[in-house]
């Protein structure tokens, strides 16, 4: 009985121990804590590297950002921290390292080359003339600028009633901050304490860009072709502070909402991949890693054809503790966060499949590059429909999808509403041509806005998983356009147009791509394989021209002379 009741006593000292070791623990941080403010009066994070400053060791900069209040310290981050087996963690960062050292050139904050001319590109406009790149731009000579002065590219729309807008100004819009939960925004000035409440008087100029941009939006456009909005929205995207980080629901893979001191929303998709790593040959479609450079690259080939159906999308060097983690409210996607062995800060969030430490998004230290797409209107203001592409593959490693194995499936098609009218089958072959050029063979479904009912254009959403590979099955992307045999006059002109030497769609792209601030955007092999896809494009529209008749394949959308010509409805 003594033996029992001293043993009792030696495992309530056990407990008792181990529960003040926990207590004294949870209460090392606010001590030190402490003693980083008593010796530095500052602590704030500091983690990110500033330009003007002096740079400090990445080991002090962790034990700072450590001792902040709600971030795990050095002992807890023990317990998450765990080797990443992904190859992509840090090749970009080394890469550049690399360049930066063999060039011995002048390099931007995040070790890439830059020209000398200092932030003179920060303030240059997307579509413009262009500096640097091939010898053409290097002589002031802009394709893209001369590709917009033709005709083709100044086609008129029909004129518009209230019905063939997205929001009416006086009604729908005085109301949008209040519909969307958010009691006001910040004017363009950035002025945290300013709060705008927008009344009857207030004209549409005041308005947020991306606000203005989902003012824009109309039955046959997501933005107009010389929008001034668009530029300053895309600027928007790189230089707004953001004020809050989500994890957003649903996907295989992570994405992350971001919002911006001036309560516009951008959809993140983090860089995954290098741009030189390509999908092995042996993974299916439905496996590749999403994109964030193809995202970029998918507006602007969407502008280069004239669609304007992608929402704006803009690359940015986004710091990953001050920008996420001390900005996110989501408690799932700050336990994510671990120091790598490499000492790195990393995260891999919450997704259906590729969220693990084997998958961790890796910085360096914490500086990670991701594309930024502009949110479309909210749902509650702007309803939006999904249809199943008609031509969805089948998703599976064995079965196959019916228009792979039925040669008429596309007669099955035109004889289903909303296929039998209208130009939404023109719809189809205009995004069947847009996937292939970028290699995207995964457009299951697409959506259009309720409001304009089956008379309006397809959203060309979520691109990442583009300029990919140079697959073998490519051409099956193609498989609607050679059933269907049609069109659109104005689609096929302008491919012709970009098949020409003096315009080029690779030379487009890269000028284009200039822009953006992770340029290069694509290596030049994708820039080259766009050539080739394009020349496919017209052997097959060649080839039903050849077998049913030009006026069989190619649907009549523009009327009168090319300098002046309309579009009939919906482009």
């Amino acid at each position: 009985m003594i033996l029992f009741r001293k043993f009792r006593v030696l495992i309530l000292m056990v407990f008792l121990v181990a529960c003040t070791m926990h207590i004294m623990i949870d209460l090392l941080p606010k001590l030190e804590k402490r003693a980083v403010g008593a010796d530095s009066g500052d602590g704030g994070c500091q983690c990110a590297l500033h330009p003007g400053g002096e740079t400090q060791s990445w080991g002090k900069q962790r034990a700072r950002s450590a001792a902040e209040a709600g971030w795990p310290n050095k002992h807890t981050l023990r317990i998450l921290q765990d080797f990443s087996n992904e190859p992509s963690s840090n090749l970009t960062s080394n890469s550049l390292e690399k360049i930066t050292a063999a060039g011995g050139g002048k390099t931007d904050s995040r070790g890439r080359l830059r020209p000398s001319a200092g932030k003179a590109d920060d303030h240059k406009p997307l579509i413009g003339g262009a500096s640097g790149g091939r010898s053409d731009h290097a002589h002031g000579v802009s394709k893209l600028s001369a590709l917009f002065e033709h005709p083709l590219y100044k086609v008129d729309l029909p004129p518009l009633t209230d019905d063939d807008t997205l929001f009416n100004v006086n009604t729908d819009i005085r109301f949008y901050p209040r519909a969307t939960g958010n009691q006001g925004w910040h004017n363009e000035e950035g002025n945290a304490g300013e709060e705008f409440s927008p009344t009857a008087a207030v004209t549409a100029e005041s308005y947020p860009n991306w606000l203005r941009f989902h003012i824009g939006i109309n039955r046959y456009e997501l933005y107009g072709r010389h929008n001034p909005v668009l530029d300053a929205l895309l600027k928007d995207l790189v230089a707004q502070r953001i004020t809050s980080v989500a994890m957003k629901s649903g996907g295989t893979q992570l994405k992350l909402i971001m919002t911006f001191q001036n309560y516009g929303q951008a959809l993140f998709k983090p860089m995954k991949q290098t741009r030189e790593q390509e999908t092995p040959p042996d993974f299916f479609y439905f496996s590749d890693f999403e994109r964030h450079n193809a995202e970029i690259a998918a507006f602007h080939l969407d502008r280069i054809l004239d669609f304007k159906r992608v929402p704006p999308v803009a690359g940015r060097l986004v710091n990953m503790t001050r920008e996420i983690r001390d900005v996110t409210r989501d408690k799932k996607l700050w336990r994510t966060f671990f120091i790598s062995p490499a000492n790195n800060i990393c995260f891999y969030g919450e997704c259906s499949y590729y969220c693990s430490t084997e998958h961790a998004l890796c910085g360096k230290p914490d500086q990670i590059e991701g594309s930024l797409a502009a949110f479309l209107p909210d749902l509650n203001l702007a309803k939006r429909k999904t249809w199943r592409n008609p031509w969805r593959r089948s998703y599976h490693k064995r079965k196959k999808a019916e228009w792979e194995v039925d040669p008429d499936y596309c007669d099955e098609v035109k004889q289903t509403p909303p296929y039998d009218r209208g130009t939404r089958l023109l719809d189809i072959m205009d995004m069947t041509i847009f996937d292939f050029l970028m290699g995207n063979m995964d457009r299951h479904h697409y959506e259009t806005f309720e409001k304009f009912g089956n008379d309006t254009f397809i959203i060309h959403l979520d691109n990442g998983r583009g300029f990919g590979k140079h697959s073998h099955d490519e051409l099956s992307i193609l498989v609607p356009l050679s059933q269907c045999c049609r069109v659109r006059k104005s689609t096929y002109l302008r491919l012709q147009l970009l098949a020409k030497e003096e315009y080029q769609l690779s030379s487009l792209m890269e000028e284009s791509l200039l822009r953006d601030r992770l340029s290069p955007v694509l290596i030049q092999p994708h820039l080259q394989a766009m050539d080739r896809r394009l020349r496919l494009v017209l052997q097959v529209l060649a080839g039903c021209v050849e077998k049913e008749g030009s006026v069989n394949v190619v649907e009549e959308d523009i009327f009168g002379d090319t300098s002046t010509h309309r579009s009939r409805g919906h482009r």
